[in-house]
């Protein structure tokens, strides 16, 4: 099944209650796997980086404004990667390390922060190069829990709960990780934009 939701219902009442249900789905999912080729997946966001993120959210849909309290609900959310009870695989794009979210300062402490997080146990972190052939048509990007498949759109949330969806999601996904960089790889072009975020 699929099923697609409006951002302005979704968030109605602002960022802090969709924030507190994604908090719900990653304490469930002990597994879970994100695709995101242009921005730093939120669960790695530093506050700086998502305050920029959820403010771009209400201006440009026009919901609530209560960024404050969705910023801290998503660094709430982050507590899974320190728990010891669940495991995330996460290909980003290389282009989400060049993304501007906030200029300079803001993202030399993303990077940074990518860099002090690459080895937490609980975190496979690719990166895959502007350059990779990895098989697939390009996709947007999309987040995998046990038993489904999200997708941020323009206007509406996509979930999908289809089993034969869910397993060419996984195929994809890993296509996108046999083409990614990992560890000493990945540091390198994460430190390769750092330096270019250093010069800015």
């Amino acid at each position: 099944m699929t099923r697609s939701i409006p951002w302005q219902q979704r968030l109605s009442t602002g960022t802090e209650d969709i924030q507190n249900e994604v908090i719900g789905w990653y304490q469930r999912t002990r597994h879970g796997k994100a695709y995101v080729p242009h921005m730093i997946w939120g669960t790695l966001q530093t506050e700086a980086y998502a305050t920029v993120i959820l403010r771009r959210v209400v201006d440009f849909l026009g919901v609530p404004d209560d960024v404050a309290a969705g910023v801290a609900k998503r660094m709430e959310r982050q507590q899974v990667l320190y728990d010891g009870e669940h495991r995330y695989d996460v290909v980003l794009g290389e282009q989400a390390l060049y993304t501007n979210v906030g200029g300079g300062q803001v993202m030399r402490e993303q990077l940074e922060r990518l860099l002090r997080e690459i080895d937490l146990p609980s975190l496979e972190l690719g990166i895959l190069p502007a350059t990779a052939d990895f098989g697939i048509v390009p996709m947007p990007g999309f987040n995998m829990r046990e038993d489904r498949v999200d997708y941020e759109l323009v206007s509406c949330g996509v979930d999908i709960t289809d089993a034969g969806e869910l397993a060419l999601h996984h195929k994809a996904f890993d296509a996108l990780g046999g083409a990614a960089h990992y560890g000493d790889s990945a540091r390198s072009l994460i430190g390769k934009a750092l330096a270019f975020w250093s010069n800015d």
